[in-house]
Formats: C-alpha cells, structure tokens, sequence
C-alpha cells in the first residue's frame, strides 16, 4: 500500500505549515518592532483555520477527499509563490500575513481530508496504529518545522524561506500522488445531500446531540483542550517568571513535550491497550500533569507536570478518533468532524483570555488551579453521562427482552 509514501506527504505537508507558522510572527515583529503587531499577525493568520472547520468538513461529504487534499497542497504552493511575486511587485508585509492566512484555510481543508480518508485506509485494520503512526508523522513535522523555519531563516530572507515552504507542499503532493499510484485501495466516493449548503452543519449539530456518546466524548475533548490550552498559554511566564529559568530553558522544555508525544505514540505503536484504558489513563494523567503545573513550587515539579500535560494529549486524541470513527455514519463523517473539532477548541482560546485577563506572576498558579478544577468537572461530567447511557441501555434490554 505504500503507506510511508501517505506519511511522508503527512510530514512534508505538516512542516511547510509549521515553518509559515512560525515565520509570520517573527518577521512581522522584525518589521514593526512591536509585540501587539505580532500578535494580530498571528492571530490573523490562524482564526480563519480554525473558522474553517466546519465548512472544510462538509466539503469532504460532497467532494472526493482524495481530489481536495491534493488540491489544498497545490494550491498552498501556488499562494506561497503568488504572495512573494505580489510582495516584490508592490511590497508590504500584509502579503506574508495574507498567503499565511490562505494557507491556513487551506490546510484546515487538507486536516480534514486525511481525517475523512484514515479510516477507508485503515480499513478496519489496527486504526489505532494508523492513528499513531498519521499523528507521529504530524509530531515530528510540528517539531522539525520551527528549526528548520530558523535556520532558513538565518540564511535566506523571508521570501525565499516562504518559496522553500512552497517546496515542501509541490514535495508533498508528490509525495501523496506516488502513495496512491501504488494503493489498490478504492476509496469511498461521497455521496453528497440536497438542501442548503448549511444544512451539513445543522445535521452534524443533530448528530453530537442525539449519537449516543458523541456529546459525552466532545465534553472530554473540550476538557482536554482546556488543559492544554492553559498550560501552552501561561507556560513562558511560569517557567520564565516564577521558576526564573531562562529562555533557553523554556525552548528545551517546549522540544521534551514534542519528544514526549513522539514517545508516547512509538509506544502505541508497538504495544497493545484497551482502548478504554487508553483513555481514562490519558484524560487523568493530563489532569494531574495541570495540577503539578500548578502546585508545584520547583521548576523540576513543573517541568514534570508539563510533559504529562503536551506528552498525553496525543494518546487522548487517537482515543476520541477511534471512537468517533465508530459512532459517526460514514455517510456524514467529514462535515460532524469538522464542526465537532470546531467545537473542541473553542476552549484553547478561551483558556488563554482567561490566564490572559485574570491572571499576573501572583496569580497565574490559582487560576492554573481553577481552570483544573473545572477540567475535572468536565471529566465527572462526562463519567455520569456514561453511567446514565449505561443504565438506559441495560433497562432498555430488560425491558424487551422475551
């Protein structure tokens, strides 16, 4: 099946978005010299990914994922080289933020395209490997990114940095276009619905409430990416504020969580778990790791709640991919994903206004702590809804039976 040639693309894809992630900010700020430029920069750049979802979801029910997700890489190289072409025919920085922005929509078509097509992949054979292996290829093109992203940087300027990203995405539908030559795999063409074209989004909102166990798994989720959310918003001025270690420090510990999912996943990879075991471990080690964040009074401590928090995140992913893929009708799978992972992160963002607006080097510990509590609500929230479908469930057989 060639699989290695899917991840390579997977990879290639993952890092030329990695490298105009970390480019847009830094040149912006190069430019302007002003720290709220680069935020809205960024900003600007990754809302309408995350906007995106949705309407990138339903796409994939009525297009064939396969033509969208080389469509999103082509066009991603296309942008990069149209931006520099614009950016030296008229200048301005707004064309590296405007291809970035761009790209981003369209890497969000190209997220969801994989999303739609692992499972016909997978076949019904070990998905949660696939999951691993699709997610250990997305990890290292996550780390490898902003290295390589710098030491292009260092030499080139930003231009040619964006047209070596443009060769990373033509690198990576080629990549995708030699996987499929040598894939017998047919993969299932959508079907389509009539009606409005926000009638995908209405259905899917159906189907998180009324699928059983679908709402109980977007709350875990959503208590997941709080905890991430507050321990990625407040991590450099813990580590950098109350701990005083120095910026060198806190870019190592960045790159150890990245090392530590790697890990994780190789683990997956090689070992066999439950999948519940998978979960309910996951979920808890990630609430203890926001506890250490915020109890502990030695950068040892904290260090040690971070990796639990960044390292266990993707072990909880491939737990609500698969049991997503089983609880979602094939038939509308691309456009419930896409609003479902809309709604998931909602409470990144959210995780940092709260550290953002409540929280200075005094207090940032007690809110850690607060928004921790609240993620264990979320988690015995979600435990009792389990314990009631249960319960439904076994008085329902009761009932009918004979």
């Amino acid at each position: 099946m060639k699989f290695p040639a899917f991840l390579a693309s997977l990879f290639l894809s993952k890092l030329a978005d990695q490298i105009l992630l970390f480019l847009v900010p830094l040149v912006v700020f190069q430019v302007t010299q002003d720290v709220a430029w680069s935020g809205y920069a960024f900003a600007a750049e990754t809302l309408p990914r995350f906007l995106s979802f949705p309407v990138c979801g339903a796409l994939c029910d009525r297009v064939s994922p396969l033509k969208l997700l080389r469509a999103s890489q082509i066009f991603r190289a296309l942008i990069c080289v149209l931006g520099v072409l614009a950016n030296e025919a008229i200048g301005g920085i707004g064309w590296l933020v405007g291809l970035s922005a761009v790209c981003g929509v369209l890497t969000t078509q190209g997220v969801m395209a994989r999303e739609v097509m692992l499972p016909q992949i997978a076949n019904g054979q070990g998905f949660d490997k696939v999951l691993a292996y699709a997610q250990t290829a997305e990890q290292t093109g996550m780390v490898l990114g902003p290295l390589v992203a710098a030491a292009l940087f260092a030499l080139w300027p930003w231009q040619a940095v964006v047209g070596a990203a443009a060769a990373f995405f033509l690198l990576a539908d080629v990549a995708t276009a030699y996987w499929r030559r040598g894939n017998p795999l047919q993969l299932h063409e959508p079907q389509g619905e009539p009606g409005h074209f926000l009638q995908p989004i209405a259905t899917a909102l159906g189907h998180v409430w009324r699928l059983p166990g679908l709402l109980r798994l977007t709350l875990l989720t959503s208590g997941v990416n709080l905890m991430l959310g507050t321990t990625l918003a407040s991590s450099a001025a813990m580590v950098t504020g109350l701990h005083h270690r120095s910026a060198t420090y806190y870019a190592t510990l960045q790159t150890l969580g990245a090392v530590a999912t790697i890990v994780i996943l190789l683990a997956i990879i090689r070992g066999s778990i439950a999948l519940k075991r998978m979960g309910v471990a996951a979920y808890l080690l990630i609430f203890g790791g926001g506890l250490l964040t915020a109890a502990s009074t030695s950068h040892w401590g904290y260090a040690a709640g971070f990796l639990l928090v960044v390292g266990f995140d993707k072990m909880f992913s491939i737990y609500i991919r698969i049991h997503r893929q089983r609880i979602i009708p094939a038939r509308d799978y691309g456009k419930t994903t896409g609003v479902i992972v809309l709604l998931n992160n909602l409470t990144q963002p959210i995780a940092g206004l709260v550290v953002g607006a409540f929280a200075d080097a005094t207090q940032t510990r007690g809110v850690i702590f607060g928004l921790c509590l609240l993620v264990g609500v979320i988690g015995l929230a979600a435990a009792a809804l389990a314990r009631r479908a249960k319960a439904a469930a076994t008085t329902a057989t009761t009932t009918t039976a004979p």
